[in-house]
């Protein structure tokens, strides 16, 4: 038999679907299993994107440029310059979600052996996509402690080498849901310009930010303009993660050009995912108000209700739909594991993701999980009552 690839064997499973077979037999068996697991939201997505869908007049669904038809672009732009990102539509390229923005980024500005820093816990396919393009990511870990924080200056400058090409940030943070202020998105910035790195900035949750401040975006660091690579997609602020549509911005003309050449190889976006993609743009205020509303609301009920469990402790997110807790086991792993496998409560249980999955480091992680609160209120509700009854119920539980 020919060996399969050493690449696809040091490839990470996903920490948020590597459980899903044992979610499976659960639900199998009869059992309701509540997904705190995954950041699917459970909002309708804008009517105006069902609207686009059924009025399609077209009588062949033909390929799109490769960089994305013309119009989302611009559509694209008219919605950053809401946040005072300054972009034009040549500096937009369309992509297949914003994981291949990702992919596509480290294709394009790293060679195989270049390292990027990445302050960890972190959105784990960010791994799978360096080794994807043969580099290195590198860590450097903040802390549950104080809320995740962004870590000194000087543990990054630590870790800079000749083969260090970028930092990558995640703002509002997933895991963490951390949001970073002015201060340290200016520390950044400042690292950045001094060694003449990349800054990919991911900012798929810009929409959720729950400080009442301005939102921070890498565009409105002065001085490193053409050093910013941004990631966006619309899944999360529209809740469409079905139609796979995402962004890559940058004003560095030959990084683009790079780009492009990974864009043309794989042909185009998906054609009905951008027309839906652009009419949900036109998504009113009083949808986009909802739907923060509503996660404002289960942010607070989810953390409140964490730190009144027992030995649990959950800081308060700032950003996105996700907080990692500490649990009051040894293990999380096992401990997620075993209420899919071997527990129940008035015939359900709670499907989480270890937060050991987003941390490279060995041993971070290891009592923690990322809950992901896209469920309603009375569902959070019952998964919190099921979460107490099984740490309650646990052998492992830390004394």
């Amino acid at each position: 038999m020919p060996e399969i690839s050493k690449r696809g064997e040091i490839m990470p499973a996903s920490p948020i679907r590597r459980l899903v077979p044992l979610a499976n037999k659960a639900k199998a068996r009869g059992l309701k299993v509540y997904h705190l697991n995954i950041g699917q939201p459970d909002l309708p997505t804008p009517p105006q994107a069902f609207e686009a869908l059924r009025h399609i007049d077209r009588s062949v669904l033909e390929y799109s440029p490769s960089e994305g038809l013309l119009s989302l672009r611009q559509k694209l732009c008219e919605y950053y310059h809401r946040f005072n990102i300054d972009v034009t539509p040549a500096d937009v390229i369309v992509t297949s979600g914003g994981s291949e923005a990702v992919l596509f980024a480290f294709m394009a500005c790293l060679d195989p052996g270049d390292e990027i820093i990445v302050p960890e816990p972190a959105y784990a396919n960010y791994m799978a996509f360096a080794i994807s393009a043969g580099a290195k990511i590198v860590t450097v870990p903040s802390r549950i402690d104080n809320g995740f924080a962004l870590p000194p200056v000087e543990e990054f400058e630590r870790l800079i080498t000749p083969r260090t090409r970028g930092i990558l940030i995640c703002n509002p943070n997933n895991p963490t849901g951390y949001l970073y202020s002015m201060k340290e998105m200016l520390q950044i910035r400042d690292l950045v310009k001094t060694h003449d790195l990349f800054l990919f900035s991911d900012e798929v949750y810009r929409e959720f930010c729950y400080t009442g401040a301005p939102y921070i975006s890498a565009f409105h660091l002065p001085g490193i303009e053409e050093q910013v690579v941004l990631i966006d997609s619309v899944s999360k602020r529209y809740n469409e993660c079905g139609i796979r549509i995402g962004a890559l911005i940058t004003k560095n003309e030959a990084l683009r050009k790079n780009v492009m050449k990974f864009c043309q190889a794989r042909l185009s976006p998906p054609l009905l995912g951008q027309l839906v993609a652009e009419a949900s743009i036109d998504a009113t205020p009083d949808y986009m108000l909802a739907t923060y509303q509503e996660y404002v609301e289960r942010r607070n009920f989810l953390v409140d209700g964490i730190n009144r469990i027992p030995g649990c402790y959950s800081p308060i997110p700032m950003g996105a739909f996700y907080t990692v807790a500490k649990l009051p086991v040894e293990d999380a792993d096992h401990f997620c594991a075993w209420c899919l496998e071997e527990f129940e409560f008035e015939g359900a249980t709670i499907f989480m993701a270890p937060a050991s999955g987003f941390y490279t480091t060995p041993g971070l992680g290891k009592d923690e999980v990322r809950l992901a609160y896209v469920l309603n209120k009375t569902d959070l509700s019952q998964a919190l009552t099921i979460l107490q009854k099984a740490l309650e119920a646990y052998p492992h539980r830390k004394k």
